[in-house]
This record gives C-alpha cells, sequence and structure tokens, in this order.
C-alpha cells in the first residue's frame, strides 16, 4: 500500500546510493557537504514517515517492513563508504576505529537475522530506551564524521595535534554507539535465546 509515509520510506532508499556516491570522493569538501544535507534530508525522512503513519493511522505491512530495512541499509552503506575511504581514521589509534563501525554492522545483521527467526513465532523485540540512544549516537556519530570531511579546517590543538571538531565529535559517537550496540545486542539476542531450543 503507497501511501505518504511509505512514498517518503522508498524515497529514503532511493537516496542511498546518491549518497553513497557522495562519500566516495575524499578530498571533495563540497561533495561531503551536499552529502552532509542529503543525509540530515534523509534522517529527517525517517522521522516523517513514522509519524504521518502514526498519527494518520495508516501504518502499513510494507511501511513496518521497510522502514527499518531502509534505516539498515543507510547505516551499514555510510559505515562501509568511510571505512573504504579511510575516514574512519584517528589519531592515537589509527584505523582502529573501523572496530566500532563494524561493531554496528555486525549487530544490524544480527538483529535483522534475530528478527526474521523470532517472526514466525509471533514473538516482536520492543525497541527500548537504550537501542534509541544507540540510534542517536550512531545517526550523530555517522553526520559528524560526514561533516569533518566537508570542513576540514574546523580544527582545535590538543596535545599539540590538531584535531578536526566534527570528525573529534563523530568518532566519540561512534564509540559510545558501538558500546550501546553491544548492550542492546545483548538484550535483544537473550530475548531470542528464550525461544530457541
Amino acid at each position: 500500500m503507497l501511501n505518504l509515509p511509505n512514498i517518503l520510506t522508498l524515497t529514503r532508499i532511493a537516496m542511498i546510493p546518491l549518497l553513497a556516491a557522495l562519500l566516495w570522493w575524499p578530498g571533495w569538501e563540497a561533495g561531503y557537504l551536499a552529502a552532509f544535507v542529503l543525509y540530515c534530508v534523509m534522517g529527517i525522512t525517517d522521522y516523517f514517515d513514522g509519524m504521518l503513519a502514526r498519527q494518520s493511522g495508516t501504518v502499513s505491512k510494507l511501511g513496518i517492513f521497510l522502514d527499518p530495512i531502509a534505516d539498515k541499509i543507510m547505516v551499514v552503506s555510510v559505515v562501509l563508504v568511510l571505512t573504504a575511504m579511510g575516514v574512519l581514521r584517528g589519531p592515537y589509534v589509527g584505523d582502529a576505529h573501523v572496530i566500532a563501525g563494524l561493531i554496528i554492522v555486525i549487530r544490524e545483521i544480527a538483529v535483522s537475522g534475530l528478527r526474521e527467526f523470532l517472526g514466525p513465532l509471533q514473538i516482536s523485540i520492543p525497541v527500548s530506551k537504550l537501542a534509541k540512544w544507540k540510534t542517536t549516537f550512531q545517526l550523530v556519530a555517522l553526520g559528524s564524521l560526514i561533516l569533518g570531511q566537508g570542513l576540514p579546517d574546523w580544527n582545535v590543538m590538543a596535545g599539540g595535534i590538531a584535531h578536526n571538531v566534527p570528525h573529534t565529535v563523530g568518532l566519540f559517537t561512534l564509540w559510545a554507539a558501538a558500546i550501546l550496540t553491544l548492550i542492546t545486542g545483548w538484550d535483544y539476542l537473550r530475548v531470542g535465546l528464550k525461544h530457541m531450543d
């Protein structure tokens, strides 16, 4: 059933290749700024499609199916492209920030598989407040990492090293999201294990 919320969700999915393409050129500041704007627009549509569906009473099976998939595709796509372009790199630990991105990607796949397993059993996994915080940190992290590439001169000096402000915020919030990802992922897994013989 194609209603406005579902159209917004489908539009978000359709914008993912463009977002990935804009992120594909490190050093292209205008491209990363455009990617940041597009990323924000996608985040806004994510908020409004759910809100509109609930307010208008048009929550549909298609929307329930598509909305979490759209979110996961966007997050995984951004993490993969930023990793490939060397953006998940920072002072002191270098490429080890990729581990935080990897934790997030693994969790997205695992939770999708768990939901698919529990679906036929008519068991749903409610989204906890901690999971909502995880999502918030995750979205802020990826947006900040994108913005940092678009504004490479927004730096502060600390410990004799120039730190790009949005990039540093992105790395810290990415690790916060990864830690919350482990906690909420374990919570979901415990629910799933109760229904596995």
